[in-house]
C-alpha cells in the first residue's frame, strides 16, 4: 500500500458502501445486497467526481499520474474524505475499472452481440470490452497495474470486477441462472481475458493473438450449453 495511504488505513470505506461477498461463492447475476443503505445523491455525486478524476488521471498518465492529493483536489473533495472512500490508490483504480466494466456493460446493452452461438457473442462482447480498454492504454495499464497489486485489504474491490466481468459475459451468453459447470467455464475466460490483457500491455501478444486466445477459450460455453442452432 502506498505510504500516503497507510496513514489513514484506519479510515474505511463509508457505511453506505456495500460489501460484495466473495466472487467464488456469489450468484452471478448478483442480487441486491442486503442491509448497507445506498449512497445518498449528495454521496454519489462525489463518489462519481472522485472515479471521473482518478480515470482521467490514469488516462494522462498511467498508474503513477495518479496522486491522492490531485485526484482530491480534481474531485474538490477533502484527501481525508478521498481516504474515507478509498483507502489507497490501489482501492481507487480497481474501484475504477469497475466503474468503467460497468460504463461498458451499458453500452453493450444498447448493442447487444450478434453471434449465433453463445460462445461467439461472449467472444465479441470480451473483444469489443477489450478494444474499448484499447483505445486508453494509459488507463487500461493503470486498472489491471492496481489489480495486480491488490491485496486482501482490496477484496471487496477486487469482487466488484469480477461481479461485474461475470454479468457481461452472462448476459452476452442470455443466461438468468447458470449451472456450475457454466459458472466454472465463465471464471477460466475471465482469467483467460485478464491475462489477454497483462500480455497485450506489456507487449508480449498482438491484438490478432488476443483475439485468437478469446476464440479458443470462449468454445469451452460449447461444452456446457447445448447448440443454440440445433435447437431452432
Amino acid at each position: 500500500m502506498p505510504a500516503e495511504a497507510k496513514a489513514d488505513s484506519k479510515n474505511a470505506r463509508p457505511a453506505s458502501q456495500p460489501t460484495p461477498r466473495p466472487a467464488s461463492h456469489a450468484p452471478t447475476h448478483p442480487a441486491p445486497h442486503p442491509a448497507s443503505p445506498p449512497l445518498t445523491e449528495r454521496q454519489e455525486a462525489r463518489r462519481r467526481r472522485i472515479l471521473h478524476a482518478s480515470a482521467q488521471l490514469a488516462s494522462r498518465g498511467g498508474f503513477d499520474a495518479v496522486q491522492m492529493r490531485e485526484v482530491a483536489e480534481s474531485s474538490q473533495v477533502a484527501l481525508g474524505t478521498l481516504y474515507r472512500y478509498f483507502p489507497s490508490k490501489v482501492h481507487l483504480l480497481v474501484a475504477t475499472m469497475q466503474d468503467q466494466l460497468e460504463h461498458m456493460h451499458g453500452t453493450l446493452r444498447k448493442k447487444p452481440p450478434a453471434g449465433d452461438t453463445a460462445a461467439e457473442r461472449v467472444a465479441e462482447t470480451l473483444m469489443r470490452a477489450f478494444r474499448a480498454l484499447q483505445r486508453e492504454p494509459h488507463l487500461a495499464d493503470a486498472m489491471v497495474r492496481a489489480l495486480t497489486f491488490a491485496d486482501r485489504s482490496v477484496s471487496p474491490e477486487v469482487d466488484q470486477v469480477s461481479r461485474q466481468t461475470t454479468v457481461i459475459i452472462l448476459d452476452a451468453m442470455g443466461l438468468d441462472d447458470p449451472t456450475p459447470a457454466q459458472l466454472s467455464a465463465v471464471r477460466v475466460i475471465e482469467h483467460t481475458w485478464h491475462s489477454a490483457l497483462i500480455t497485450w500491455l506489456s507487449g508480449r501478444a498482438s491484438i490478432a493473438q488476443v483475439k485468437i486466445d478469446i476464440e479458443t477459450v470462449c468454445r469451452l460455453i460449447d461444452l456446457t450449453t447445448p447448440d443454440e442452432r440445433q435447437e431452432r
